[in-house]
């Protein structure tokens, strides 16, 4: 299995506190929920790319639960944070998570059939894999507020399901 690079950069940025203002702080709650929600957002595009390209029926299954999934927690999130009066912080982690999955896309975009299905596949248990690792040793540690601790809490066992399910397609595909 090869983990896409732009996948890898936006993982490395993501478990990183370098790209914050300084590497020395944690990311404050509304930097958090703005790159919670980016990484969600990402995966929504790379899933309905997904639906729209593939024929392999374990494939398009798999994007439909991302997109619901990651839909329904995003909008948990923009509901908190409604609630808590909070404004998401756009931040250079965010900013990174973007640009890469952009050009992520657009490399999965060119792709067709078989290889379109390894590609995603294999990036989405990356991309799992690495927000997982995010969330438990920066996002959630770092959270202040108990609500957002909860949601990323909550988030993180639906993303170890979401890991666990993409390693069992890829290994269907090989």
């Amino acid at each position: 299995m090869f983990m896409r690079p732009t996948a890898a950069l936006a993982a490395l940025f993501l478990i990183s506190a370098a790209p914050l203002a300084q590497a020395a702080d944690k990311p404050t709650d509304p930097q958090i929920a703005h790159i919670a929600y980016t990484a969600g957002s990402i995966d929504i595009e790379a899933a309905k790319l997904a639906i729209k390209k593939s024929k392999n029926k374990e494939i398009v299954a798999f994007a439909k639960d991302m997109e619901r999934d990651h839909e329904a927690v995003n909008k948990q999130a923009l509901d908190l944070v409604k609630k808590l009066k909070v404004t998401p912080e756009d931040n250079d982690t965010s900013k990174a998570l973007a640009k890469a999955a952009k050009e992520e896309r657009g490399k999965l975009a060119k792709l067709k059939g078989a290889d379109f299905d390894k590609a995603y596949i294999e990036n989405e248990v990356a991309y799992h894999k690495q927000v997982n690792g995010a969330l438990e040793t920066l996002l959630i540690p770092s959270a202040s507020n108990a609500e957002l601790k909860s949601l990323l809490e909550t988030g993180l066992k639906i993303f170890q399901g979401h890991q666990q399910h993409a390693e069992h397609v890829a290994g269907m595909l090989k």
